[in-house]
């Protein structure tokens, strides 16, 4: 199975991992009957964590859908491997180091590497030209 495919897999972790971690600091901040209601109203504001986690997983949402559609266009189009691979590789690894760097505010750093996780969209999307 080409490599890109094989992280399209592990990326739906990323992707559980992150709700998970957005749900837990949420409900720390607002409670467990917040998260088991229907969470009308208004609701109480995040704190710093909660709201790094927040902006993170919105953040991961709007690159997902690009890398699921280049993984999957590479693996029909038979265009997997070289520049794909790496690239794929890369927004891979960049998208788990932004976790750590988001939930702990680290500036700069965090945004160089979701640049290198948009770098590894763009080898991706090399590849099918």
């Amino acid at each position: 199975m080409p490599t890109e495919l094989t992280l399209l897999g592990a990326s739906t972790i990323l992707l559980f991992l992150h709700v998970m971690i957005q749900g837990q600091t949420a409900t720390r901040d607002r409670g467990l009957a917040w998260n088991a209601g229907a969470r009308d109203g208004a609701q109480q504001p995040l704190g710093p964590l909660a709201g790094r986690a927040a902006r993170a997983l919105a953040n991961f949402q709007e690159t997902y859908p690009a890398f699921v559609a280049l993984a999957l266009g590479l693996a029909v189009t038979g265009k997997t491997g070289g520049a794909a691979e790496w690239g794929a590789i890369l927004w891979f690894a960049a998208r788990i180091a932004y976790i750590p760097l988001y939930l702990a505010g680290v500036p700069y750093v965090r945004s160089a590497v979701w640049m290198l996780s948009i770098l590894g969209l763009l080898l991706m999307l090399v590849r099918f030209f």
